[in-house]
């Protein structure tokens, strides 16, 4: 039984990234997350105009439906398009504004990072603000011991637990450091490349996103391609 069924307080993630496109690793992170940390709901949230890299080449109504179709039916997991209706720079503090307000003063909100993003969180816009509006869950790598920067620490300082229990004791305002089971090291921009060489990018991403990649004539695919693709022509949406 989830935390909303049983009359608790909700638990709710924000995975957000540039999903460009969505691959298996995401996925698998986002459900793993899920179950971690015992969540109702993760919300995937494709970024629109990213405020520390460029823009993806790839629009983000492209992107926001790769994720739709990559999650398909799986339990628990949202392709939410926030950040796309929201003009300007998608920073994590409105977005996360938005799924408190969404939630409630008592939910317990989670913005999931990886390990490079975290250490860039002294960079981000209104960074302390974020701790007031949900718990940061990192998502470790195996090199995550070593020392923080200064100012990262400092921005941390005393809000480190190391259980969900203690996470889930408030609605916002600490930090965990999270080791999710399966570690696929799979790279956006590498599966962008094989696309562009006509390499496969099979069991790399889910049917529906190789398919919507073929069809659309994506990263330099061909559109023809998707006849080539094993049971999937005349597969309905």
């Amino acid at each position: 039984m989830s935390a909303g069924e049983a009359g608790e307080a909700p638990r709710i993630a924000m995975l957000g990234g540039t999903f460009d496109p969505v691959h298996l690793g995401h996925l698998r992170s986002a459900v793993e997350l899920r179950e971690a940390l015992a969540l109702d709901t993760v919300h995937m949230i494709p970024v629109h105009v990213p405020p520390h890299r460029q823009a993806p080449g790839v629009s983000s109504m492209h992107r926001l439906k790769m994720l739709a179709e990559g999650i398909g039916d799986t339990p628990g997991l949202v392709a939410d398009d926030r950040e796309i209706r929201r003009s300007g720079h998608s920073y994590s503090v409105d977005t996360l504004a938005s799924l408190r307000e969404r939630y409630g003063e008592e939910a317990r909100l989670v913005m999931a990072v990886g390990h490079d993003a975290f250490l860039g969180l002294p960079s981000w816009h209104e960074k302390e603000r974020l701790f007031s509006l949900a718990h940061v869950v990192v998502l470790d790598r195996p090199d995550h011991e070593a020392a923080l920067p200064p100012e990262l620490a400092d921005l941390i300082a005393g809000r480190e637990v190391t259980d969900r229990d203690a996470l889930m004791a408030a609605p916002a305002g600490r930090l965990l450091r999270l080791k999710l089971p399966s570690r696929m090291a799979i790279s956006a921009t590498e599966l962008r490349s094989r696309v562009g060489e006509g390499k496969s990018i099979r069991y790399l991403v889910p049917p529906a996103v190789e398919r919507y990649i073929a069809e659309q004539a994506l990263y330099g695919s061909e559109g023809s391609a998707v006849a080539a693709i094993p049971g999937v022509v005349g597969v309905s949406e």
